[in-house]
């Protein structure tokens, strides 16, 4: 059960995406369309962090990367690398488990046109700060993206100019832990190919290592 701290579900501390989320209700009634709760292990020694939930995947379907596109590389490469008991990521129903992971948004709520203000970023920072606390000492965050890796940061209180975002590269953090950059597995990345299988596995391989 996480606490308020790392996650509540009735937060309205940001009025343009709560604003957001009702008129999404009103119009998909059986969207989940509130603030999207982390998913997986109590003690995951991977943690990833994406942007925000997507209007028709976990916003949609109430769990993080589900029902989407961008969950499909994500999943698939988690299964691979043992740490989900399923290929596909598809409803909160469908029996899928991860060990040793959770996924976690930098932004709980569904963002008009998938763009978070900056405000926002920093408001809902809190809860990423709380959830990262709760990770054993050798932990790896992975970040999905630079706007993730900057949520990271800012939830450790460090400036953003200590660790620039590169797909693949691996940041040691001041407690010990690691995080590792890779390009978000959004529809567009794959189909621009900024972001391949191949590549994706490599980043896994990194954490692999890094977890070793």
């Amino acid at each position: 059960m996480l606490s308020n701290e790392i996650f509540n579900q009735h937060c309205t501390d940001c009025p343009r995406l709560s604003s957001f989320l009702t008129e999404v209700k009103q119009k998909y009634a059986n969207y989940h369309a509130l603030p999207v709760a982390p998913f997986g292990d109590d003690t995951p020694q991977l943690l990833v962090v994406g942007l925000a939930p997507g209007m028709h995947g976990a916003n949609a379907t109430g769990r993080p990367f589900t029902g989407d596109y961008a969950g499909v590389l994500l999943y698939e490469t988690l299964y691979q690398f043992g740490y989900s008991n399923q290929l596909e990521s598809t409803a909160l129903n469908d029996g899928l488990a991860l060990k040793n992971a959770r996924i976690t948004n930098a932004v709980k709520c569904l963002p008009p046109e998938n763009k978070p203000t900056g405000d926002e970023i920093n408001q809902c920072n809190h809860f990423l700060a709380a959830e990262l606390k709760t990770l054993p000492e050798k932990a790896v965050i992975l970040a999905l993206g630079n706007i993730a890796h900057q949520a990271v940061l800012k939830a450790y209180g460090l400036k953003l100019s200590s660790a620039k975002f590169a797909h693949n590269v691996s940041h040691l953090l001041p407690d010990g832990r690691y995080l590792v950059d890779s390009y978000h597995t959004s529809r567009y990345n794959i189909q621009t190919k900024r972001l391949t299988k191949e590549m994706f596995t490599n980043v896994f391989n990194n954490i692999k290592a890094l977890l070793a």
